[in-house]
């Protein structure tokens, strides 16, 4: 039984997870996680047994001096809650954690059981996976859904992957199968630059949650980050001619592809997303002042000599050859 004393009766709650590991490219996923309970001071109110679900000799404790005593910290999934203030304040449950290494379905019930407990009213999941992709273009994010009446009602698509999963994809089939809606948000990262963090593929995140749930998140210096990051990028690549060819190529092939999408839906969301940032009337990206109980223990590599994949898509899933190194 699943008891959440201190955590008040939360407004049209949305719980956001993200896992580290092979959904996480780039730490893209948990990046975006991260800055939310960063930017509206999220305050963790559970966390998941570690003993339970992870292998201590793959993801492995960390020790640390507080005043001179040692503590351990112990890898594991946390739940926190922040409140989005402003005319329509709502709260948002961040499930953030390492992949799971054993009783992927004890995991995903218990995650269930506090969504149930807490009244949520939709899970969305990010995952980042390693794509045929150009640093210089904006990040692919495919936005997936198990459910058919929400994919017709939110503008998803249908997944229809077939293949190998990670716990994105267990989580979401889980909620499916409990009636409870879940999305799936995939950013695709360059694989010839996959090393975190990657500020522009977690801002592309931010930027199609925002849309998905109607809400403004501060996004702080992540705009300047993706910046940097892409200049950077831009050096390292500049200076290898193989790397550069390649690039050029992925830029003609995302270019040809996404041609359509030069007017029309896209330009709406962009224009939308713009007099959202503008609107004083819009969600605050403040944070509310609900007392939340706290809980207080707690490079570039070279192109590949290979045909390259087909370009992630809405209802791709990262297989066995472009998982995100651990």
């Amino acid at each position: 039984m699943i008891e959440l004393e201190g955590v008040p009766e939360l407004i049209d709650p949305v719980m956001v997870a993200a896992f580290e590991g092979w959904n996480d490219a780039g730490d893209a996923a948990s990046g975006a996680v991260a800055h939310l309970d960063r930017e509206w001071k999220g305050e963790v109110f559970a966390a998941l047994d570690a003993e339970d679900y992870y292998d201590f000799q793959v993801n492995r404790p960390t020790v640390w001096l507080d005043n001179g005593v040692r503590k351990i910290t112990w890898p594991t999934t946390r739940l926190s809650v922040v409140r989005i203030g402003g005319a329509k304040p709502r709260d948002l449950v961040l499930v953030r954690g390492i992949e799971p290494s054993m009783r992927w379905r004890s995991f995903c019930n218990e995650i269930l059981g506090f969504a149930h407990e807490l009244g949520v009213e939709m899970v969305v999941i990010l995952g980042a996976l390693l794509g045929d992709t150009p640093h210089t273009r904006p990040v692919p994010v495919s936005g997936v859904t198990s459910d058919a009446d929400l994919a017709r009602t939110m503008d998803l698509e249908e997944t229809k992957y077939e293949g190998p999963t990670g716990i994105v994809g267990i989580l979401q089939e889980a909620c499916t199968h409990a009636g409870v809606p879940a999305v799936s948000l995939w950013a695709a990262v360059p694989h010839y630059v996959s090393q975190p963090p990657n500020p522009k593929a977690t801002l592309a995140l931010l930027n199609r949650l925002e849309d998905l749930i109607d809400i403004r998140i501060p996004l702080g210096e992540l705009p300047e980050d993706a910046r940097a990051w892409q200049l950077g990028v831009d050096q390292l690549a500049a200076e290898d001619s193989e790397v550069a060819e390649y690039v050029q190529t992925l830029e003609e092939a995302r270019d040809t592809a996404d041609l359509p999408e030069a007017s029309g839906d896209a330009i709406a969301r962009e224009f939308e997303r713009y007099l959202r940032r503008r609107d004083p009337a819009a969600p605050s990206a403040e944070p509310g002042d609900g007392s939340y109980l706290r809980d207080t223990s707690s490079g570039l590599t070279r192109p590949p000599k290979r045909t390259p994949d087909p370009e992630p898509g809405a209802d791709t899933e990262p297989g066995e050859d472009d998982a995100p190194e651990a």
